[in-house]
């Protein structure tokens, strides 16, 4: 019976004091949840500045200069475009976004030449080497300054590549 009532003491203690630890965490736990709740409420923020990569890949490539006899243009990080231009040439499709390991975009995997899907070539374009172009409202492209050529002249990034 003292054993008994022993073993009921010692449940009754460890569990207000499992109650309370629970309780303070859960405390904690809510904190910490709103906190982060508030800094990336989704309805909070502004969606016309947000691009979701589905509507990306598979979008089209597109170069400024398709014969290499253009004048250069001005590339630098403030060149913006508002929409595709018509004299711009389609010289291939986005297979791929490239992330770092920390999560910043460091360019595409672009599929180019050849003639339905074959005797293409997959190669990187760096971020800095393109500019991002809304196609329609809801889908995107990228244009750079390189030709076809000078991009099918590139090392290959095929599934090897990333190995």
């Amino acid at each position: 019976m003292i054993r008994t009532t022993a073993s009921a003491i010692a449940m009754t203690l460890a569990a207000t004091t499992a109650m309370a630890q629970s309780d303070s965490s859960n405390e904690t736990v809510g904190t910490e949840m709103e906190t982060d709740q508030s800094g990336a409420d989704m309805q909070n923020m502004d969606s016309a500045n947000l691009i979701r990569t589905r509507d990306i890949t598979g979008g089209n490539v597109y170069t400024v200069d398709a014969d290499g006899e253009a004048p250069a243009m001005t590339w630098d990080e403030g060149t913006t475009f508002d929409s595709v231009n018509e004299e711009w040439d389609l010289i291939g499709e986005i297979e791929d976004i490239v992330l770092t390991r920390d999560g910043q975009v460091t360019g595409i995997v672009a599929e180019v030449g050849g003639f339905l899907h074959m005797g293409d070539k997959h190669v990187m374009i760096n971020v800095d080497e393109m500019k991002l172009v809304p196609v329609d409202d809801q889908t995107y492209g990228y244009v750079t300054k390189f030709t076809e050529e000078q991009l099918e002249d590139r090392e290959g990034v095929d599934e090897g590549f990333w190995n």
